[in-house]
Order: C-alpha cells, then sequence, then structure tokens
C-alpha cells in the first residue's frame, strides 16, 4: 500500500514537483483554511524563475488569499495531470490531500480559468465543426425517421449523429478532456442516447424517448461545438501545469 502522499518512501520517488512536506486533508477536523493562514509565507512566492510574478506572468501585489482564491487554487490542483498520475492509486480509494505548490497564485489562476470554462460552458464561443447530411433514402422510402448513431470516431475526429447528419473536424486533442472515463464529447453523446429500462413496466409504458424526436437538432451541433472549445482550452492548461511541473 502507498504511503500518504508526503511522507514516506512514495515521496523520494516522484518528481521535485510533487513532493511537498505539507498538506490540506479533508478528514482533518480543523479549519482548513487556518492551514493557509498559518503558513502565509509559503504562498507568498518570492520573485525569480519558479516564484509567483513570473511564473503567473503578473506581480502578486494587492492579491489577498481567501476563500475563493483557495477554492481555486484547489480546483487547478485537482487538474494537475503530475498530481494525478502519481497518485492515482490513492485518488482511486480515498478523498484527495492537497498538496501546498509554489506559485500559489498560478495555480489559483489556472483553477479559475479551469472553474469558468466549465460552469460558463454555455457563453464559450463554439468551435466551427464541419456538418454534412446525406438523405438517408431507405428511411425516407419507408416514411421512418433517420436511424439514431451518436457514435463517436476518435482517428477520424468525427461524430455521427444519425444516418444522415455526419460532424467532422473535431481536433484529436478535443478527446483528452476526460469525465471519467470518456471524452466530454463522448459524455455529451451518452445523454442524447436511447436506453432501454430493466423494469417491463417502466419500459412498456413510459420509455417514449426517441432521439429522432428531438426537433431541435442544431442545438446539439451547437453544445458538441461549445463542448469541442471547452476541451481544447482545458487541454492547454493542463499541459501548461504539465510544463511548469517538469521545470
Amino acid at each position: 500500500m502507498q504511503n500518504h502522499p508526503g511522507t514516506g518512501p512514495c515521496c523520494a520517488s516522484v518528481p521535485a514537483a510533487a513532493c511537498h512536506d505539507r498538506w490540506i486533508s479533508p478528514t482533518w477536523e480543523t479549519d482548513p483554511f487556518q492551514e493557509f493562514r498559518s503558513i502565509g509565507r509559503r504562498l507568498t512566492d518570492p520573485p525569480g524563475p519558479h516564484g509567483g510574478s513570473e511564473q503567473s506572468g503578473a506581480t502578486n501585489e494587492g492579491r489577498t488569499i481567501c476563500k475563493e482564491s483557495i477554492f481555486h487554487y484547489i480546483y487547478g490542483v485537482l487538474h494537475d495531470p503530475v498530481f494525478r498520475e502519481t497518485y492515482a492509486a490513492n485518488l482511486k480509494r480515498e478523498l484527495p490531500r492537497i498538496p501546498f505548490y509554489s506559485g500559489f497564485w498560478q495555480w489559483a489562476d489556472w483553477g479559475k480559468a479551469l472553474m469558468d470554462l466549465h460552469i460558463g460552458y454555455e457563453q464559450v464561443t463554439p468551435f466551427l465543426l464541419v456538418r454534412t447530411d446525406v438523405p438517408d433514402e431507405k428511411a425516407r422510402r419507408a416514411h421512418q425517421s433517420p436511424k439514431a448513431l451518436l457514435r463517436a470516431n476518435r482517428e477520424a475526429g468525427s461524430i455521427s449523429l444519425d444516418s444522415e447528419t455526419t460532424l467532422t473536424g473535431i481536433p484529436p486533442e478535443a478527446w483528452d478532456y476526460k469525465l471519467g472515463n470518456r471524452s466530454a464529447l463522448e459524455w455529451v453523446l451518452d445523454q442524447y442516447k436511447e436506453k432501454k429500462p430493466r423494469d417491463p413496466t417502466i419500459r412498456e409504458k413510459f420509455n417514449t424517448y426517441r432521439f429522432a424526436d428531438y426537433k431541435d437538432k442544431d442545438k446539439v451541433i451547437d453544445l458538441l461545438g461549445r463542448v469541442t472549445t471547452v476541451s481544447m482550452e482545458t487541454v492547454k492548461i493542463v499541459e501548461q501545469m504539465r510544463r511548469t511541473a517538469s521545470r
């Protein structure tokens, strides 16, 4: 079993950027914010190659650490690929312990940028996907709606909504932002898929949803375009985190 992060052999076996002698633990009975207040000097980075001012591209003068900035910091750290990869086994079975990184404001700014993307996904500019509509003659001759597919093809960079509509031009990096074990784009598609309830009564009387009956296909395409933008911007920020950790 891996040691508690920040103690024991495990800390010696990970990159220096992932080693910390202080962690925030969600199991503490004390006020977690007290930990930040009690080590204020650690959160005020001196200028230099690893200091807060050069690292974040902005001075920290006039910025006060508050609950909101701490929340942004934690949100940023939880997206740190080095942290997630190093402690993958721990994160599967216990609540995360948040490390104190140098460059507090850089991580807080990353966290805020990520939160703005993830919460405000409806306000981002949708990525321009190429829509192709080819009539399903077989379905039309039978007076049927196009067959729902809602299938993603990562290699081809495409999404097939149904037997008539296909979206192409999805950048490879858009698939790298994942919610669990699926990309965000695949997660969206799954929400629109038709599912068969196990209960026979529910299946017979209440299972009426059909994607073909969804009147505004353009809304689904618009949502996929916005999620593509969110995914790409998220990957950019995460890669910046990785490069910082590898210095």
